[in-house]
């Protein structure tokens, strides 16, 4: 990079701010409750419905990671954990036996029938009963096009870093 830097303007300085205030305060308060309610965390809770979405519940160790924006090696100690409780289990990948395959049990879909109901509503208090309709779907083009740039972004940066197999 060369010249000199573009810096953010009066009105980006404050959007930027205030999405960083969200970013940091509402995993922490969707934590609190999940933790409260059924003694998870917000990433284990994540892994749980995003499995449960999959066909068979069932999705690979890598895929789970990128769809819950998570490392591999964070993601692999919360699936133990899950797995301790009998809410997951992992078995090798039969098309390569180098991956693995990470499965919601009957627990699991359980756990998440009694747990998403208290989720939905902090989430519900916490994000969209403070916004319009209008905003709402201000919201979700906004975010669909910043996580758009951030996952070419992640994949440009992992293409030179290698890749796993998990």
């Amino acid at each position: 990079m060369t010249g000199e830097p573009q810096w953010l303007d009066e009105q980006e300085m404050q959007a930027w701010l205030r999405l960083l205030r969200v970013v940091m305060l509402l995993p922490g308060a969707l934590d609190r409750q999940l933790r409260q309610d059924a003694g998870l965390t917000h990433a284990s809770y994540m892994v749980l419905a995003c499995l449960s979405g999959a066909p068979e519940r069932s999705m690979r160790m890598s895929e789970l990671a990128r769809v819950t924006a998570t490392s591999q090696s964070r993601l692999s100690h919360a699936v133990a954990g899950l797995e301790q409780r009998g809410w997951v289990q992992r078995r090798p990948c039969p098309q390569d036996g180098r991956g693995q395959i990470a499965t919601l049990t009957d627990d699991g879909v359980q756990v998440l029938v009694d747990t998403a109901p208290g989720h939905a509503a902090k989430v519900r208090s916490l994000v969209f009963d403070p916004l319009s309709p209008s905003d709402v779907e201000h919201l979700s083009a906004v975010a669909e096009r910043l996580v758009t740039q951030l996952e070419a972004d992640q994949t440009s940066g992992a293409a030179g870093a290698g890749s796993s197999s998990t």
